[in-house]
């Protein structure tokens, strides 16, 4: 019997060069570190076209490599609308986004698919991962960690069902 597709989750920003990276490649770790790499697929993506092509910003490549990550074969893309039915799951990095999201999707059940990522981090006190473009090395190191945070707990929801679905076809 053959392997059920992978879970595909799209992680969207502004730009996708600063936050969507940081959490797609965060995403892509612990699928790799729990045995998952093959059955999570962890993307990104920007609302705006103004990087296209560009590879992550050297901030926050140097905050991933910090924690011990590479985000170096990162380059930013934009939004499709295609996205929505490639991905299982989108989840945007602030509220904007999220609006943007909602109005782009073409139906209700493209709307479903559209999550804050900071909703998977119960102690969180805003919703928004803050952008750090026009800030310096330490925010960028602060939204790395809220983005690993609520990854986390987005892995910890995702995890058991993706384990389950594999099983089943075993």
């Amino acid at each position: 019997m053959t392997d059920p597709d992978p879970f595909r989750v799209i992680f969207v920003c502004t730009g996708n060069i600063c936050r969507s990276p940081m959490a797609e490649v965060v995403l892509r770790a612990l699928s790799a570190q729990n045995g998952l790499g093959a059955r999570v697929i962890s993307r990104s993506a920007g609302t705006g076209d103004w990087h296209v092509g560009e590879r992550a910003d050297g901030r926050t490549l140097d905050a991933l490599s910090r924690r011990g990550l590479d985000g170096s074969h990162h380059r930013a893309r934009q939004f499709s609308a295609a996205a929505f039915s490639e991905n299982d799951l989108i989840v945007a990095l602030d509220r904007t986004h999220e609006r943007i999201l909602r109005a782009w999707a073409h139906n209700e059940d493209d709307e479903g698919k559209v999550t804050l990522l900071r909703a998977f981090d119960p102690h969180a006190s805003s919703m928004d991962v803050p952008d750090p473009y026009y800030a310096g090395p330490a925010m960028f190191d602060s939204v790395l960690g809220m983005i690993e945070t609520a990854t986390r707990g987005l892995f910890a929801q995702l995890e058991p069902a993706v384990r389950a679905s594999h099983r089943r076809l075993a």
